[in-house]
């Protein structure tokens, strides 16, 4: 209730407005500062301003709108000469930076301390570098909302030369934009929003302003048009909340709405959907259960292949707790991977399994062809690869490697989903296979039917034509077109 009645007052009005109007200009201009990297230009120009103050002073005596000349030309000058020191003289940017800033702000802090000691002047400096929000006249007011006004309207008016000269400088200069003259540009604006922000939160903490409203909106969004429109409102809630606590608990406005900016920004640094730390903590437990998963299937897969797929053996090569292995083989089951009460995978969990086994030995191969490793040193490598490249890569790595059969230690690389894991066609000669029982179709098993052949019949590769196979069965031989051979799955003896 007391606030309420405290923001009846005309001071309290005078206040609340231009707060507002300086956490949206800030929040607005702020974005493209963060975006080309002039933080430390905007903290320059926020010093640089008190000399325009200092002689302003001394030309037109207490004036706001001479104030705003003073600073303004201040902050231009400051600009010039740091662009000069940079391109002129060899000295690192930041050095140039830090050198004009400071000996403007020198100058100004002299100036405004030898002002303020003669009788009858009420300059402070003070004021200028934390803000005095609650003492803001009505011409401050009007400034500051005029300042705010016409920075948007220029932001909307330049938002394309703006949006590529800030991204793409090279393809701005090909477009006729001149990035020299947008940057000037953007000082120009910066310096008006400085100066609405003198009274404010002051020459000191103005830059708080300008960085930390924009860095939240880039953690919620990458559309910069979103990223204006969302620090605007986050600069908005910085200044107007913060001129609420500084009331309600007698403080200094200034410092309390930077304090509102960083709380909202360390809100969204932690709860961001996409780049927040608590997202990227979840992601991270979603990523490393996905690869033990997988994990599980490819070392169940391997032994199911020798006839060793077992709890015991599992964990073995595994390496996990007993706890966290049926954690993982429960979570299996309910994917219908692994079958219900048995240690043993389904056909989706061979499928699953035929893919990960085929990513880990293609990738193999791709480290040892193309770049150069040893058989000892692609292991790590191609399983962290297996689990994090999409499967699109993977059948370009398998063109390009010419759709090898063997990986570098001469296991077989299984064929992609929809093809056995190991087909008929992929057994080399004079080497003995049994034929699956389960068969990637049934009009496969009919047509092995057809041949004489039936599943778990053990067999022998004879000769390895182009346009068919020839196996020895018992004392049959049989042969099998090489389109068929390529889809009947076989387990390798």
């Amino acid at each position: 209730m007391d606030l309420w009645l405290t923001l009846q007052e005309p001071w309290a009005i005078r206040a609340l407005v231009s707060a507002a109007m300086v956490g949206i200009s800030c929040g607005v201009l702020g974005c493209f500062i963060v975006l080309r990297n002039m933080a430390l230009i905007g903290d320059a120009l926020s010093h640089a301003v008190l000399p325009g103050v200092f002689f302003a002073f001394l030309i037109s005596g207490y004036s706001v709108i001479g104030f705003f000349i003073g600073s303004v030309t201040a902050g231009l000058l400051s600009a010039v000469a740091i662009t000069w020191i940079q391109q002129n003289v060899h000295t690192k940017n930041d050095a140039a930076i830090g050198i004009v800033f400071t000996a403007m702000f020198a100058i100004g802090v002299m100036g405004i301390s030898w002002i303020s000691k003669s009788e009858g002047v009420h300059l402070d400096i003070k004021d200028f570098l934390v803000g005095n929000v609650l003492g803001v006249s009505d011409e401050d007011m009007y400034l500051t909302t005029g300042l705010t006004i016409y920075v948007i309207i220029n932001v909307i008016i330049f938002y394309r030369q703006l949006f590529v000269s800030t991204f793409q400088p090279t393809i701005a200069e090909t477009m006729g934009i001149s990035v020299n003259l947008m940057h000037y540009f953007l000082m120009l604006l910066l310096s008006f929003v400085v100066v609405a922000a003198l009274q404010t939160v002051g020459v000191i903490l103005v830059v708080a302003m300008l960085v930390t409203p924009a860095a939240t909106a880039l953690l919620l969004t990458h559309r910069l048009e979103r990223v204006v429109i969302l620090a605007a409102l986050i600069g908005l809630t910085s200044t107007v909340l913060g001129l609420f606590l500084s009331i309600i608990y007698i403080t200094t406005p200034g410092p309390a709405m930077v304090l509102v900016a960083a709380s909202l920004f360390l809100l969204a640094a932690f709860l961001s959907p996409k780049k927040g730390l608590v997202f990227r903590f979840f992601q991270k437990r979603r990523l490393k259960t996905k690869i033990h998963l997988e994990d599980v299937l490819k070392e169940s897969f391997k032994l199911e292949q020798k006839g060793q797929l077992t709890l015991d053996s599992l964990s073995g090569k595994l390496g996990f707790g007993s706890r966290e292995l049926n954690r993982l083989i429960s979570t299996l089951r309910a994917k219908n991977q692994i079958a219900k009460h048995t240690i043993a995978l389904t056909d989706s969990g061979r499928e699953a399994a035929g893919k990960l086994t085929r990513a880990h030995r293609l990738w193999e191969t791709y480290l040892v062809n193309e770049v150069g490793l040893n058989d000892d040193q692609i292991h790590d490598d191609a399983e962290r690869l297996e689990h994090l490249l999409p499967e699109e890569l993977l059948d370009e790595v398998d063109a390009h490697l010419g759709f090898p059969q063997r990986d570098p230690h001469g296991s077989l690389i299984p064929s992609k989903t929809g093809s056995p894991i190991l087909s008929l066609l992929q057994v080399d000669s004079n080497k003995a296979a049994t034929i699956a029982a389960n068969q990637i179709s049934d009009q496969i098993s009919t047509a092995l039917w057809k041949l004489g052949v039936l599943p778990d019949d053990s067999l022998t590769i004879l000769r390895k034509q182009k346009e068919s196979i020839q196996i020895q069965q018992g004392d049959k031989t049989i042969n099998i077109p090489a389109k068929l051979a390529a889809r009947i799955s076989v387990i390798e003896s």
